[in-house]
């Protein structure tokens, strides 16, 4: 095909490329009929469903012949939008639309194209992108199910937010007084790297351990509570909890956040991570007993009590809603205070998945929003097995028939990327499963499609390793190797760009993405944990992969020693971990960005991410 030309004033960026320069007999066009002229040919337009090539509306019946010669079977047949004749192209070779527009006064050089309605320049003999014809293309389909489509509320972090520009926090001679008085540097050089610290096994807490391990080496959320946005002392005084202070001092002489006079005061699992990282980052090697922390757990999960192994997964999911429970409480505190009201574990790990469940007869696309922490991904079916396998986006089989137990294969290996693939790829529903369409008012075969609407700063992956079968009344494991990569970028699969895949790649803003164009460019991570989990489903263990100064680490419960790259790329992923590699901010037409640097611990650009300076 040959390459599209723009029309734009400027030169700008769409999906991550440089545009090329405007045509110019667009440009004129435009000029003389407004910057919006092609909105008059959406009810010329047809897009088939569900997703379907768009075209020029015309009768089943009818067959389009070029004006000149005749023909129907030329490679391409283009209508002139200014007196709606056909002609046609053929490159290379002789051209009646392009004799048209020169045998034509000015303003017949643009046209459309007739089976693909893409536009064409009969001057330039190209095609050419026009981000108003395109829209014109998107509503021929949306426009009249606009006000039946179903969309559920807008999630909070979806709508748009004041942005605001990015200062560089300085402390002044008071901070730098109190700083030199109340604290001590990090020293990031020294080897190993400062709050790598063994936690100890404190009964069948290898998948505690495992978790906390990658929490408090992740980027934003370590730069957050080591900045003291959220004081445990501060928070304990609020909700009228009391420190004890001859019984509270660890071995260190430091003050743990654990000691409350009143048995029936509420726990906070936000203090105890503060009092955790005050812990491992404190400089002491040796092994930290996260007992207090568990104790709050245990008081938050009362299902999960006991010394018995639980799935790190679930583990992580409940102490995400621990910490966000107390916020929620707390909502009445000041956004500003920045002592523990802030919900720093949605803030990190939030993210917003789109999904479209479309009528397969008419088009009709019900479409909602779900808040999400993590992504749940099955692993990739095995390439010798052509039964089906349960999909990412149910929890139970299409067809109510398929048995994963005798589906998913325990050989074989699968990527992360392929994993993401079919995550994201359309499915047919199953017969069972049809849903009623609000436009032909009876149920129809469907076809859905999951996408990532907001990408949250840290993305976590979670591995379907644990399979459940109704059928045979049975679990087990699945051990196939899953390989993943150091550097991920996720652009393939935000819904912006499955929707312009559907829609033909058109450059049209989908869903209020130009509200939150940094969602693109922020589409590239990087690997910092892994979470592993070896054994059988009964009785395993869960071990965590650092990287930190660019170094890998291995954290079993107590012991951490230090392996090579192709450790961790060897090993079974159960959690995997990435950070975001840039963060933007936009501020008075300005773009600005900022890296993390998560082996040199730096600080100042979440601090105000975090307190709402930045959002």
């Amino acid at each position: 095909m040959s390459s599209k030309i723009n029309h734009d004033h400027h030169h700008q960026r769409i999906n991550g490329q440089t545009s090329p320069p405007p045509c110019p007999h667009l440009a004129e066009f435009h000029a003389r009929n407004g910057s919006k002229p092609f909105r008059v040919l959406q009810d010329c337009l047809r897009v088939k469903p569900p997703g379907g090539r768009a075209a020029i509306r015309r009768d089943p019946s009818e067959v389009p012949r070029c004006g000149a010669c005749g023909q129907s079977s030329r490679p391409r047949l283009y209508a002139c939008v200014a007196c709606a004749t056909i002609y046609c192209h053929a490159s290379p070779g002789p051209s009646h639309a392009a004799a048209h527009a020169t045998s034509m006064p000015p303003g017949h050089e643009i046209a459309v194209d007739v089976d693909r309605a893409e536009l064409f320049c009969c001057a330039c003999r190209d095609q050419v992108y026009d981000r108003d014809f395109d829209a014109a293309v998107v509503l021929s389909q949306t426009a009249t199910l606009k006000s039946a489509t179903i969309q559920s509320s807008t999630p909070e972090n979806l709508r748009k937010r004041r942005r605001v520009d990015y200062r560089h926090w300085s402390p002044d001679l008071r901070e730098r007084t109190l700083m030199g008085s109340g604290s001590s540097p990090l020293d990031w050089s020294m080897d190993p790297p400062w709050g790598l610290r063994g936690l100890n096994n404190l009964g069948n807490t290898c998948f505690m351990n495992s978790v906390l391990q990658a929490l408090l080496h992740t980027p934003p959320l370590r730069n957050y509570f080591l900045s003291d946005r959220h004081n445990r002392y501060y928070c304990q005084q609020k909700n009228g909890v009391t420190s004890n202070n001859n019984n509270n001092l660890n071995g260190s002489g430091r003050r743990n956040a654990g000691g409350v006079d009143s048995k029936n005061a509420r726990l906070c699992l936000a203090c105890d991570m503060d009092a955790m990282f005050s812990a491992v980052f404190s400089g002491d090697r040796a092994p930290y007993s996260p007992s207090k922390f568990l104790y709050s757990w245990w008081q938050h999960a009362a299902n999960l009590a006991s010394y018995e192994q639980q799935d790190a997964h679930e583990f992580f999911i409940s102490m995400l809603d621990g910490i966000h429970e107390k916020v929620e409480k707390d909502k009445h505190k000041h956004p500003n205070q920045g002592h523990g009201e802030c919900c720093i574990a949605h803030r990190v790990f939030s993210g917003i998945l789109r999904s479209d469940v479309m009528c397969m007869t008419c088009g009709f696309t019900s479409t909602t929003y779900d808040p999400c922490v993590d992504i749940s991904l099955d692993l990739e079916p095995h390439q010798g097995s052509s039964a089906k396998t349960v999909s990412a986006k149910a929890h139970h089989s299409f067809n109510g028939e398929a048995d994963p137990i005798n589906t998913s294969q325990a050989c074989g290996i699968s990527t992360l990327m392929g994993c993401l693939d079919r995550f994201t790829r359309p499915e047919r529903l199953g017969s069972d499963q049809k849903f009623f369409c609000q436009q032909c008012q009876v149920r129809q075969e469907s076809l859905k499609q999951m996408s990532i609407r907001k990408l949250p700063l840290v993305s976590c992956f979670h591995i379907k390793r644990f399979e459940h079968s109704s059928i045979r009344k049975m679990s087990r494991k699945i051990d196939r190797n899953l390989q993943f990569p150091f550097a991920l970028d996720l652009s393939p699969y935000l819904s912006s760009s499955i929707l312009r895949s559907r829609f033909g790649n058109r450059v049209f803003p989908f869903d209020g993405e130009d509200s939150d164009a940094s969602n693109e460019m922020s589409s590239e991570f990087e690997l910092f944990a892994v979470i592993t989990h070896t054994g059988k489903l009964d009785a395993g263990h869960y071990v965590t992969y650092l990287r930190l100064s660019d170094r890998w680490y291995k954290c079993d419960d107590a012991w951490v020693t230090q392996v090579n790259e192709n450790i961790v790329r060897a090993a079974q992923g159960y959690m995997i971990f990435y950070v975001q590699k840039m963060l933007y901010y936009k501020a008075s037409g300005k773009q600005v960005n900022a890296r993390y640097n998560d082996s040199k611990g730096t600080k100042g650009t979440l601090n105000q991410f975090c307190t709402g300076q930045v959002t």
